[in-house]
Parts: structure tokens; sequence; C-alpha cells
């Protein structure tokens, strides 16, 4: 199975990316998967485990991170981390701030998350894209974008598409037997 990349452009008026990630998280573990999160410092590490306990009034989501150390860590349905590690056995992997893992592709899907403010990490989703599409990846580029006209509720739109597998018949104009 190859891994399907999905890149997520954050824009200047949407929701942080500690919502975004938490939003993915909670949607990740409702279809029973597990979610491994790559941050690129210690601080995004601490702002991402604040966010999973806060993000909403009433929930959390359940997590463990590499400060709370390994005794657990294969316990949690989602895990931060610095370091190429999984030991929550993720299927799922989130790559924040520019992060990359050399074994991504080793994942069932992978979510490629980046700030339109920070013109680096916009540089380098996409020479991401542009590598991973070439290698034959399945890859989704998703905007946020206003709900229903109103700019204060945001959500997704797929804007770009490379790489997908074909449906499994396509029926041709001149297929056999349809009078084509």
């Amino acid at each position: 199975m190859r891994a399907r990349f999905d890149f997520y452009h954050l824009h200047a008026r949407s929701a942080g990316l500690e919502e975004v990630v938490a939003r993915l998280a909670l949607k990740a573990l409702e279809g029973s998967r597990r979610v491994l999160v790559m941050a690129a410092s210690p601080e995004r590490l601490k702002a991402l485990d604040s966010a999973l306990w806060t993000f909403e009034a009433n929930s959390w989501l359940p997590h463990g991170s590499a400060f709370d150390g390994p005794d657990h860590a294969a316990d949690q349905p989602v895990y931060l981390a610095t370091e190429p590690e999984n030991p929550n056995g993720a299927q799922f992997l989130f790559l924040t701030e520019g992060t990359w893992r050399e074994d991504a592709p080793g994942f069932e899907r992978v979510f490629v998350l980046f700030d339109e403010r920070d013109a680096d990490a916009l540089d380098r989703a996409r020479g991401l894209w542009k590598t991973l599409k070439d290698q034959g990846f399945p890859l989704h580029y998703w905007q946020q974008v206003p709900l229903d006209g109103d700019p204060g509720r945001r959500g997704w739109r797929e804007q770009a598409s490379a790489n997908l597998e074909p449906p499994a018949h396509a029926p041709s104009d001149a297929e056999p037997g349809t009078g084509a």
C-alpha cells in the first residue's frame, strides 16, 4: 500500500495549527486510527499538548508526548514527538512546520500541515509536493475556505490532487455491448 499524502494549507485568517491538529486528530480517532504528530520544536510540542487538552470546552483528546516518557507511549492513541519515533504504532502521521521523516511513506496517511504566513514552510511544502508527485504518491491539496460565505467559519475544500488511482471500472465510449 502506498501512503496517501494530504497537504493542508492554513491561511492567515484561519484556525491556528494547534486547532487544526486537534480537529484532524479527532477525526482520525473517530475512524479508529492512531496518530503521530511531529513538531519542529519542544515549544510547539508543548503548545500542541495544551491544545489537545483544551481545544473544546467540553472535550479533550487522549494523548501523550515525548515529555511523558516512554512507559505508556504505546497506549496513546495520539502521540506528540520531535524525534523520528512511532511508539504508539500510528497509522496517520501529521507533519508540522516543515518537519519530515524518511519513513513517512510507510504510514497509511500523511498530513502535511503548513501555514502561508511561514514562507519557508510554504516553499518546503511546494518542494515536497513536486518530489512526491514525481515518485507517484497519491496527493491531495486542501485549503481553508469560508463556510456559507461567513469568513468567521472555516472549512476545507480540496483544490488539487495528483497520482490518484483510476476507478476499478471506468466504461469507455466504445465499450463492447453498449451500442457505441
